[in-house]
């Protein structure tokens, strides 16, 4: 059978729910003091389902790798967008997340980002695995476009916030355009490299549910955080997504069921090992 954390979603929406109304708080009292400490031990909780996940699909040596790499690769990118501008045009981190790398970039930024390049990949992942060079090339963009969508959402909450700042301000919610041309980049270049460096598990099964499930609460948490900012466009779009992972997730554990009932756990594990 199908272990439990893949299968129900019942305690997904209980997170999901329980996230959805922490930004009330999030929103309503953004000053108190210490609130950083919240945003890390919410970032940790958040991450965990998929962390745990990515740890069963791939194993302790591939996921950790995995995590380490686009962990630095999170924080080279944006050391460089803070200092250059590049890609993303000028901004700069607000001091609501907490201690800085070098007084630039917070450190529970992998934290927060590495599980949403995780359930971009698997939500987009192609039925029936990647045999094709061109199949693993639009799995990629696929997997970047949806993160750029669930930036989307996800920035002009923060921006609101003063998580982070566009001292130029921009057209979308105070955000620029070259913001997400930046994501659409960066994005690409982390799925790329998250299937590059497990590749032996996301070619050979499909990515278990579980991957989504961070990403779900996150999205989640920033609904409520446009919702209660009075961003309506964010709020949609994030309502939207937030179902569209849910449906990608509920797929994932039906190939899940299906596989489990066909004996070929066993084999996944060989594949793995």
């Amino acid at each position: 059978m199908i272990p439990q954390p893949f299968r129900a979603p019942r305690l997904l929406l209980a997170a999901s729910a329980f996230f959805f109304g922490a930004a009330y708080f999030t929103v309503s009292f953004p000053e108190t003091p210490g609130a950083w400490v919240g945003s890390f031990v919410s970032t940790l909780l958040i991450a965990l389902p998929s962390f745990v996940a990515l740890w069963w699909f791939l194993g302790p040596k591939e996921a950790t790798l995995s995590l380490l790499s686009l962990s630095a690769f999170g924080f080279a990118v944006e050391l460089i967008g803070v200092t250059t501008g590049f890609p993303y045009g000028p901004f700069y981190y607000g001091d609501s997340l907490g201690p800085k790398v070098a007084g630039l970039v917070p450190y529970l930024l992998p934290v927060s980002w590495a599980p949403l390049v995780l359930g971009a990949a698997a939500a987009t992942a192609p039925k029936g695995g990647t045999t094709s060079k061109r199949r693993r090339v639009l799995w990629v963009f696929y997997a970047a476009v949806l993160l750029v969508l669930v930036d989307g959402v996800l920035d002009p909450g923060a921006a609101s916030l003063g998580f982070w700042v566009w001292p130029e301000g921009g057209a979308y919610h105070g955000v620029p355009a070259t913001n997400y041309l930046g994501w659409l980049f960066s994005s690409t270049l982390a799925a790329a490299l998250l299937l590059a460096l497990g590749h032996r598990g996301w070619q050979n099964a499909p990515p278990p549910p579980g991957l989504l499930d961070s990403a779900l609460i996150a999205l989640a948490f920033w609904v409520g955080v446009a919702v209660f900012s009075s961003l309506l466009f964010p709020a949609v779009l994030g309502a939207a997504l937030f179902f569209y992972l849910l449906h990608r997730r509920s797929r994932l554990a039906a190939a899940y069921e299906t596989r489990y009932k066909g004996g070929e756990d066993g084999e996944k594990r060989r594949l793995r090992t």
